[in-house]
């Protein structure tokens, strides 16, 4: 445990890295969003949306992927402790930082933007109607929305979101060229949140959702923003959790165990070296 600790706090800067990893990502994708809803669509919309929020994500994770390894999804940092590729002590630290970081990205936002939120509705911070700007933080569900419907949006959101992850970073799957991974992984949110993002914005990370909530709660909007939707405000915290699971079970079973082992690939290597068999191999 004392190993443990140390190795920790030695790693400090990766902490602080994961804290401003989660506040980029904050700060650029839901500014996408408040571009769009304080300029009543005159600077953007779905589409800038959709590609600044996947962008966002690929930037953060450029910025501290070589410190931290770009963690900003405790959901994602779950899973990786789960099918064994992060040690478990980490965890809490990981989920601290991340979450710490999306309350700090959604205060500098407020800061950035307050006088649009103080001009948009009067002064008025709505959770719901037309001049509402709650949802510029955190994901609210449609109207026509169940629960259990919700729960599933981002169940199914999270498991795809998941197995795609675990392929690029597959050194044994076909990967994505070394440097590029933040890139395939904001083509991937895309897509995602391009299919997937009706019912309820596809959150997929407890921290960008939770977090950036509770900053509203106690920023002007009340604490009305977790009663909203029905108590939806759970859904984009334990939705992901299990979708991430889900996800990283899939591939292992599916993909993973399916992969030849490094014995058979270097002798089927050894034998692609001799002309004759490989030409064989190539005709057949």
């Amino acid at each position: 445990m004392v190993d443990h600790i140390s190795e920790w706090l030695s790693s400090d800067g990766g902490q602080r890295a994961r804290m401003k990893d989660t506040m980029c990502f904050q700060v650029l994708g839901c500014g996408s969003v408040a571009q769009a809803i304080l300029s009543r669509g005159s600077f953007g919309g779905i589409i800038t949306i959709n590609v600044g929020f996947s962008m966002a994500v690929a930037m953060a994770i450029y910025v501290t992927g070589g410190v931290s390894g770009g963690h900003i999804n405790p959901a994602v940092s779950f899973a990786m402790c789960l099918f064994g590729r992060m040690k478990w002590f980490k965890l809490p630290f990981y989920v601290g930082a991340q979450f710490l970081g999306a309350f700090v990205g959604a205060a500098t936002l407020f800061g950035v933007y307050y006088d649009g939120l103080m001009s948009f509705a009067g002064g008025k911070l709505l959770i719901v109607g037309e001049n509402a700007t709650a949802h510029i933080f955190a994901t609210y569900p449609a109207p026509y929305l169940s629960l259990a419907n919700a729960f599933a949006d981002q169940v199914v959101a999270t498991t795809i979101l998941l197995m795609i992850v675990f392929a690029i970073f597959d050194s044994r799957n076909l990967g994505a060229p070394r440097g590029l991974e933040p890139i395939v992984i904001g083509l991937l949110i895309i897509v995602i949140s391009s299919s997937l993002g009706l019912n309820s914005g596809c959150a997929m990370n407890p921290a960008r959702d939770l977090s950036p909530r509770l900053f509203t709660a106690l920023a002007g909007w009340g604490f009305e923003v977790f009663r909203a939707g029905n108590n939806f405000w759970w859904i984009p915290v334990v939705g992901p959790l299990v979708g991430a699971v889900i996800g990283g079970l899939i591939y292992v079973l599916v993909i993973e165990i399916h992969h030849p082992e490094p014995d058979s690939v270097f002798k089927a290597e050894q034998s692609e070296d001799k002309p004759e068999k490989y030409e064989l191999s190539v005709i057949m």
